[in-house]
Formats: structure tokens, sequence, C-alpha cells
């Protein structure tokens, strides 16, 4: 049985995922499983992936789903992976043509791995680049959010057990269709650290119909998803300038969902009032 599944989500994508599937027909080692959870396109995605099973290049496995955005297709693809680790590579990402055999020998290489979630490594604009220059404060291992704490700024590529991704699945709101992945990833981080890895594994392209050129219709349009994440980013923050941003957004989304801040935030009566000029200024900039 293959140790690795690539999972990829993907959403009316057609014209994009030929890049990822040859990429990972590429692949100089054969031991993983493409796992597509198809959420509810209309494009034709699902006749061309059946044409990928048939020519038997690659194993795939496919499953369609009612529309129901990024996070319920993430639980999806856990619930099916039928591996030891998980990747997630998005539908405008691709792996480096090592990429699964690097991440299986990095692995393998490890001998202590109880206290390990998986794999920390970069994501590139090319194989020998990152995005913006960017490199790990640290080696050996450390939580993600340690990693920017520390002062990463740039975009990684995580390499997950699946049997840790099980307990920690998204939560799902009925009326919303995102939450922001450090929901379920900072509960992890609380656990668990990652195997520092200084390779990259993915190339990313960002694209005008992705999810990351969309951040202010996706906190609009999903609020309750974005106070549970500011929620849980102040209970794992300590008095700074940083948590008083935390605050404010928290306070906003509060407001919009008509609910009491001082009965939903994990904050002191004191900060959350302290965080109300802030909270104002973040609807007149519209960020609300």
């Amino acid at each position: 049985m293959a140790k690795l599944t690539v999972f990829t989500p993907t959403y009316n994508r057609r014209y994009i995922l030929p890049k990822a599937y040859e990429a990972l027909c590429r692949q100089t080692s054969r031991d993983f499983i493409w796992l597509i959870v198809d959420d509810g396109s209309d494009d034709g995605t699902g006749e061309m992936v059946q044409s990928w099973i048939e020519e038997a290049r690659i194993p795939i496995q496919y499953h369609f789903q009612q529309n129901g955005g990024k996070m319920r297709a993430h639980n999806a693809g856990v619930s099916l992976c039928p591996t030891e680790l998980f990747t997630c590579i998005d539908s405008d990402d691709y792996l480096v043509d090592d990429g699964v055999e690097s991440i299986l020998e990095e692995w393998e290489s490890l001998k202590e791995k109880e206290h390990l979630a998986g794999i920390v490594a970069y994501r590139g604009r090319d194989p020998h680049h990152t995005m913006f220059g960017e490199t790990f404060p640290c080696s050996g291992s450390a939580s993600v959010s340690e990693l920017y704490r520390k002062g990463f700024f740039g975009e990684t590529t995580l390499v997950y057990r699946t049997d840790i991704l099980s307990r920690y699945p998204f939560p799902v709101f009925e009326d919303e269709k995102f939450i922001p992945e450090a929901v379920a990833f900072d509960l992890i981080d609380r656990q668990y650290a990652m195997h520092i890895f200084t390779k990259v594994l993915t190339i990313c392209e960002y694209r005008g119909d992705g999810l990351t050129r969309s951040v202010d219709k996706l906190r609009e349009n999903n609020p309750k998803g974005w106070l549970l994440y500011y929620q849980q980013r102040i209970q794992d923050s300590s008095a700074s300038v940083l948590r008083y941003k935390y605050v404010a957004h928290a306070v906003c989304f509060c407001w919009k969902l008509k609910r009491n801040p001082f009965g939903e935030i994990p904050a002191s009566r004191a900060e959350i009032m302290a965080a109300f000029p802030g909270a104002f200024l973040l609807r007149l900039a519209g960020k609300l």
C-alpha cells in the first residue's frame, strides 16, 4: 500500500488541473495516491479525471460531493485517506518532480516521531527558490505557529500524519463554506511539533479565482468561522499589539453576528473595551 496521499480539493478548476496531473506523473517515486475531492464542479472536471483514471499512469481516487467549501472537502479527503501521510496540494499548486520521494525519505529517516504531527517544508516560485527568499528561523522541529512567532513570513508545504488530522477536523457551520486553516492546525500545534525540512516541495501559482485573492469576501460571508479563528488566536496569545488586533477583529465579528463581545471573546473586559476603537476603525476601513 502507498504511504502518502496527495490530496487536491477542486471546484471548477478543469483548466488548471492538468498541470498538477502532469507533475504527479513526473514523480520519481510512485509510492502515493492522488485523492481528488471535487466540491461540486460543473465544468467537466469529473470527465477529465475519469480519462486520467483510465490512462492508469498514476493511482487516482476521485470523490464528488455537493459544493460545501474547501474545509468540508478537506474533511472528506482525510476521512477517505488510506495512507499514513497526507499532504494538501491545491489545484493551482504542483509538486516538484522529486516531491513524493523527498517526503517519504525524510519521514523514514526520522527516528523519534511520536511528538511530530508531520513535516513542514517550503513552497516556492521554482524548485530552488522560496516565494520571497524566506528561510525557516530554526532547525530540528517546531510547531508551525512557533515558526511564525520567530519571524517566518512565507507559506509552507504541510505533510501531516493522517491519524492526527482525523482527530482535528475543520469545524463547519451550516450556512458558511470557509474557515481559516489555522482553526484546525493551531489545535494540532498545541500538542505536536513539525519536523522542519528545508526544501521546496511545491510550486505555487496564485490565480485570480483562488481563495487567497478573495479574503475580504471570505470574511464577509463566513463570520462564524472567522470569529472562531480569532477566539482561538486570543487564547494562544499573550499581551501584545498582535493580541490587541485579534481582540479588535473578534469584536467586529461579534457585532456582525449580533453577539455580545463580552460573552464571546476570551479576554478581559478591559481588553475588549480597549479594542472598541480599533474595531470601529476596521469597520470604517471596510474590513467588515
